[in-house]
Order: C-alpha cells, then structure tokens, then sequence
C-alpha cells in the first residue's frame, strides 16, 4: 500500500482543489455565457399545386407557302415584307392579258354552242311534229334527236372550258390565306413563275401559337393512370429568354402517339393567345407545368434542408430549446420552398439560419424569422 508523506498529501490537496476551483469558474463562465441565437421557421401546412420544368420550343399553328398557281409574269407585289397580313389580301398580282384573251374565248365558244343547241332543238321539234304525220321517216328523226344531244353535249364543254379559262384568270391575283406575317418574297416584280416555282413567300401564324413540349414516358405514363390524358389537370405556363414569366397561361390540346425511341420522350402541344407576338415561331422558352388543383403539404424552406450520406435532414428546436436532428424525405420543389413528405409535424420549429453554429442536444436562443 502506497504511503503519503506529509508534504506529498497536502500537495495532492492543494492541486484538487485548483482543479475544482477551475471546474468551478468554468462551469459559472459558460452558465453565464449567453446561449447562441438561431433563426427558427414553423413548419406550416399549405396548398401547392405540384409543378415540373421543361424546355419547349415555339411553333407556328399555321404556316403557308404561297404558291403560284399559273404561268406568267409578276405585274405586282402589294405588301411589305415582314408585315402582318390579313385572309384575303391581295400579294401579288401576275399578268392578266392572255387569261383575259383565254376567256374572250372560251365565252365565244359556249354562244356558237348555244346557237348550234337552240337550232337543233328547233329541227327536233319540227321533224316530232313532221312525224305524227308520217311526212318524216323515223330515221331523220333520231338523226335530229341525236344533233340536239351532241348540241347539248358541246353546250356543257364549252361553259366547262369558261369555267376554267375564268379559274386561270383568277390565279393572276394571289391573296393571303390566312392571317399571319410574311416573309421576304423570294421573287421580284418582272419575274416569270410557274406552278413549278419555288414558293413566292411564306406566311406563318402569330396568334395563337404553339410550343412543343418533349415529355418524359414516365410522367405521361402517371398522366394516364391519374387523369383523362385528353382532359389534362395541368395548366402550362411560360418564362422568356429575359427571365420574365409570359403573361398568358396556356392549355395543352395534343400529345403524340408514339415515343421518341432516342429520347424515350413523348412531344406534347400546348396553345397559347400571342397578341403581342412575343413568341416568335423557333425560340426556345421554360415551360412549367402546374396542377390545376391544388392539395395540402408541410412546406419548409430549402434553405433549411441539408444532406449527408444518408439523406435530407434538417435541425429542428424541440420545446426545451435544444437542437434535435430530424431526417426528412422531400418531394417535389416550390419556387423556394421544399414539399416534406416524411419526418416532421405541422407547428414544429427548424433553424433556417445559424446552422453551421449549433450543434445536437445544444441549446439555443430560438428567434422566429421575420421577428
């Protein structure tokens, strides 16, 4: 058994009651210390529409390529490139002497078959009357019978050959088929075109206009298992190139039938009003889709969740004001906010800032945001 001098024992008294004193002043300095401030949220149930992002590129809803029709020169071009145009304005104008000549014609030719009928129907009426008293033979009158159908006949040919020759002539002037801006006219006035030309100019619809959405297989997939797939529950929406959200929402109205076997993607059609053509046919804009209805969720911020080998979590302060870790499972992302799913209760409080100060099981001064 080890022996205590006197000298050694009081020496061992003496360093006890250092360490105690020491004890004692650290315990007084960090009960004394103030507790760290965290900024808390409270853990709040709302109404959220969920809401997926895309890219989608413009389309025009109706794009034609004015063609002409007949063969002749171009006396006239009556608009303005790039000018809006309107169903029914006149474009161009070919020339119109050989179709005006073409119908003097043809309007010529349908009076002599008309004179040739109105006589053959005269001498059939006189040889049926001829006949009933037996001055005629049967045979002249189904030779008169037979001239006034071959009349007839020349009579329908002739007004057929006027109803094209007007047809042409009417091809000389060419008119806007839809509403819509045109593009640059690819001839000049004193160029031959033909049917065979290239196209004079295109016009291509402004409003409404349409934008093409490629689609995962899987979300449409769920689409057809909650909803009617030609009834979609979702309301498409745009941002611009500038970041700025497109005042109109949109209305999807058509989805392919086949998968891009490249992309495992499925193209989906949404119309949007365009009166001010921002949407220019070829741009590439965001889409977000968003449920029409809405449904309740626990929504924190995101700047609260973290993540480690594990999963989400986030800190939460119990009632004690201490720090408790809680792991949390999320869904999907509003604007700034996180859809909970799993791990925490409505009216909890979580540290949205002083995180990377406070540890577990520490206590804390908790200051709700916005106090």
């Amino acid at each position: 058994m080890r022996k205590f001098t006197p000298w050694s024992l009081a020496a061992l008294i003496s360093a006890a009651a250092t360490n105690l004193l020491h004890s004692t002043q650290t315990l007084a300095q960090e009960s004394a210390a103030p507790l760290p401030s965290v900024t808390v949220t409270t853990v709040t149930e709302r109404d959220i529409a969920p809401e997926l992002s895309f890219i989608g590129r413009v389309e025009a809803k109706e794009k034609v390529f004015i063609q002409a029709r007949v063969e002749g020169f171009l006396e006239q071009r009556l608009f303005t490139e790039g000018a809006l145009v309107k169903e029914g304005d006149l474009l161009y104008v070919l020339e119109k002497a050989p179709y005006e000549i073409t119908v003097a014609q043809s309007q010529a030719d349908l009076a002599g078959a008309e004179a040739t009928l109105k006589n053959a129907r005269s001498d059939l009426s006189r040889k049926e009357e001829l006949r009933k008293k037996k001055v005629v033979s049967e045979a002249s009158l189904d030779t008169s019978l037979a001239n006034e159908t071959s009349a007839q006949a020349s009579v329908m040919q002739a007004k057929a050959s006027l109803r094209k020759a007007e047809l042409n002539l009417s091809y000389t002037e060419i008119h806007s088929p839809i509403n819509g801006q045109i593009g640059s006219s690819r001839y000049s006035v004193g160029n031959l075109v033909n049917p065979g030309s290239e196209p004079l100019a295109t016009i291509t619809s402004m409003d409404p206009i349409y934008v093409n959405v490629p689609v995962s297989d899987k979300i449409i997939l769920e689409v057809r298992r909650n909803g009617s797939i030609t009834k979609p529950t979702v309301t498409p929406t745009l941002t611009l190139s500038d970041g700025k959200a497109y005042e109109f929402p949109g209305e999807f109205d058509f989805i392919n039938t086949e998968v891009n076997q490249n992309t495992n993607s499925i193209t989906t059609r949404a119309v949007f009003p365009n009166p001010n053509h921002l949407l220019v046919p070829g741009q590439f804009v965001n889409v977000a889709v968003r449920a029409k209805e809405t449904r309740p969720a626990l929504v924190i911020p995101q700047s609260s969740v973290q993540k480690d080998q594990q999963g989400y979590f986030v800190l939460a302060v119990n009632r004690d004001h201490k720090v408790e870790v809680r792991r949390i499972e999320v869904g999907e992302q509003i604007e700034n906010d996180w859809v909970v799913t799993n791990g925490l209760l409505k009216g909890e409080r979580i540290i949205v800032q002083g995180i990377q100060k406070v540890r577990p099981d520490m206590q804390v001064n908790p200051i709700e945001e916005g106090a």
